[in-house]
């Protein structure tokens, strides 16, 4: 009959990649950001912002790619130019405010959480590697005491 046994053992589960602080951050700002873009071509569409012999249904196209954009460089970030990619996407959102001034604030907010992300992110990193490989009895005041 088909009984458990000792030797049934359950496959163990691949391990999940170890992410460091800055993709994590630099991944979650472009997400929440890709949001806002999506949001600002709708008011580029809504407020005719586009010259005129452009249609105005293509600052909804536009804020589309942008917001998809930022979701897939999110994958990315784990590489410089992924983090890279992530600043001319911040640049894309700053030019928006030609069209729409109010984008200038947006560029300005998630700049600044995009910049904090990727620098901060990247001396946390620095420190945990530096941690980690400090021996444990000589860690001794690691804690910041």
């Amino acid at each position: 009959m088909g009984g458990v046994t000792d030797t049934d053992t359950a496959p163990e589960p691949p391990r999940r990649r170890q992410r460091g602080a800055a993709e994590s951050l630099a991944s979650i700002v472009l997400a929440f950001e890709s949001i806002i873009a999506f949001l600002g071509g709708l008011v580029i569409y809504g407020l005719k912002a586009l010259p005129e012999p452009i249609e105005p249904w293509w600052g909804i196209v536009a804020g589309s790619v942008v917001a998809v954009l930022m979701i897939v460089t999110g994958r990315f970030v784990r590489y410089p130019w992924g983090i890279a990619l992530g600043w001319a996407l911040q640049l894309v959102v700053a030019l928006g405010a030609i069209l729409v001034p109010a984008l200038g604030l947006v560029a300005l907010i998630f700049g600044g959480m995009y910049a904090y992300a990727t620098i901060k992110g990247a001396q946390l990193d620095r420190r945990n590697a530096q941690l980690a490989a400090t021996p444990p009895q000589q860690a001794g005041s690691a804690n910041g005491d």
